[in-house]
């Protein structure tokens, strides 16, 4: 039974790894204080993840991993990782059940399918929290960036950069996942107010170099005024310019090199959209297993980034050493133990 309840505020081959995946430590700080990773609680922590080889997906296990080093309760991670589906994740939450884990940090590909894994995860003492993406099942502790208002403020501000007027680009994610969907109800509501925008849909599955190319297609085979992206933002400036045509305001998330772009004077704006969620989501599941009253739902709220207003957070955020599609928000308003040293060296505890 729960411990407590709280209510608060693309394609690849399949690459499973059922990893104790250490972690251990490298440069400044998500929030807290190091910890040499001596679990107190001894718990096991098991992680789902369907979308392997992304670097936002990467770094989010990463935090999960670094959160549970710092906090001194975690013996051991187990993480299943590949490029998969509701069906597939359902057998990732059947195997981590048991693994005879405590806790379950899933990033879930659909908002129902897993409902009855979830509950049957509950009824054995589990704690399951689904990180990034909502279930519909209130078995499970739910911690998402606020997906809906991310895609109102990205649309918001291109609209009133391209004038209120004209040709979108509208790149979305995977069709039926619901930080997607969530992001569509977002843009729809910030459209309302501009009816003379006219929106080009194709989806770029979350993959960098799909949304890459799509950008080369649209843009050698017509002209744009904006493009909003739901993430595969750096390779889409790349494309315009592959496509030989001027650069055209671009929203997009935290993506570092994206940030950079910025920096070096690309039109565009950032949504933060953090990976290390993941660690937030550690976090939570940690309170619950130690007894506190946490609320069933934690959501953090995204920003707007651009040069004109933001120039010193892109700045404080880019990291020319992390990889292209990493997420450059790193420091949030949450209290988090990990710093960014043991989030940058992607090590669990020594158990994992």
């Amino acid at each position: 039974m729960r411990l407590s309840r709280r209510t608060s505020t693309i394609a690849g081959a399949a690459a499973l790894a059922l990893a104790a995946s250490a972690c251990g430590s490298d440069d400044g700080a998500a929030g807290g204080t190091e910890n040499d990773g001596d679990a107190e609680g001894g718990y096991v922590i098991g992680v789902s993840n369907t979308l392997a080889g992304n670097g936002w997906r990467e770094q989010m296990v990463c935090s999960i991993q670094a959160e549970a080093l710092a906090s001194g309760q975690v013996d051991r991670v187990v993480v299943m990782s590949e490029n998969a589906g509701p069906t597939e994740q359902v057998q990732h939450l059947q195997t981590l059940i048991s693994e005879g884990v405590d806790a379950i940090v899933v990033n879930p590909s659909d908002p129902e399918q897993l409902n009855g894994i979830i509950e049957e995860a509950s009824a054995q003492g589990i704690v399951v929290v689904a990180i990034d993406a909502a279930v519909t099942t209130e078995e499970a502790y739910v911690v998402t960036n606020d997906q809906v208002e991310w895609g109102r403020i990205g649309m918001e501000w291109l609209a009133e950069e391209i004038g209120g007027q004209g040709e979108v680009l509208y790149m979305r994610g995977i069709e039926g996942v619901q930080s997607d969907t969530d992001r569509h109800e977002g843009v729809t509501a910030a459209l309302e107010s501009y009816p003379d925008i006219e929106l080009t849909t194709v989806w770029s599955n979350w993959d960098y170099t799909l949304g890459g190319e799509l950008a080369v297609q649209q843009f050698s085979a017509g002209d744009y005024d904006g493009v909003w992206t739901t993430g595969a933002d750096y390779t889409v400036v790349n494309g315009i310019e592959t496509a030989g045509k001027e650069l055209v305001p671009v929203t997009g998330q935290d993506s570092n090199a994206f940030v950079g772009q910025l920096m070096e004077g690309a039109p565009g704006a950032v949504v933060t959209n953090p990976a290390v969620i993941g660690a937030v989501g550690t976090n939570v599941a940690l309170q619950v297993l130690g007894g506190e009253d946490v609320e069933q739902t934690t959501m953090l709220t995204p920003e707007l980034w651009t040069t004109d207003d933001s120039a010193e957070q892109l700045e404080a955020a880019y990291d020319p050493e992390r990889g292209p599609d990493t997420s450059a928000a790193v420091e949030i308003d949450y209290p988090l133990e990990m710093t960014r040293e043991q989030l940058y060296a992607c090590e669990g505890p020594s158990g994992s």
